[in-house]
């Protein structure tokens, strides 16, 4: 069973970006062959799916993410990236990835980061 481990949280201003990583401990023949993404949390919301990049980098965005966040992968470090420019008070949430296997429902999740953006 393979983990997930994000960086890249903290707190910004309104404006500002900030770029999340995800490292997959997974053979890469697997990850290559995944589905992965990022979901968010806010507070007294639900889970919801900012973004996915398939096997092939099919990407989906969330609408208001569109125009202002990338997600991107790279298959030989096993990792994947969700750049945020900017941001808005609303982005503020613990943000998770998400891989494995091909679609969502995904099996592999991180710890969650926070990301705190102020006015």
């Amino acid at each position: 069973q393979g983990r997930l481990v994000e960086s890249g949280g903290g707190s910004v201003q309104t404006g500002g970006s900030l770029k999340l990583s995800c490292a997959a401990s997974i053979f890469t023949n697997i990850f290559t062959r995944c589905g992965v993404g990022w979901y968010r949390q806010a507070p007294g919301k639900e889970r919801e799916l900012v973004s996915y990049i398939s096997a092939t980098n099919a990407t989906r965005y969330e609408d208001s993410a569109k125009g202002r966040f990338t997600i991107s992968r790279d298959n030989a470090k096993t990792t994947f990236y969700l750049q945020m420019n900017n941001l808005k008070t609303d982005d503020t949430a613990v943000y998770y990835c998400a891989a494995c296997p091909v679609t969502p429902p995904f099996t592999l999740w991180g710890q969650g980061t926070q990301v705190t953006v102020a006015s």
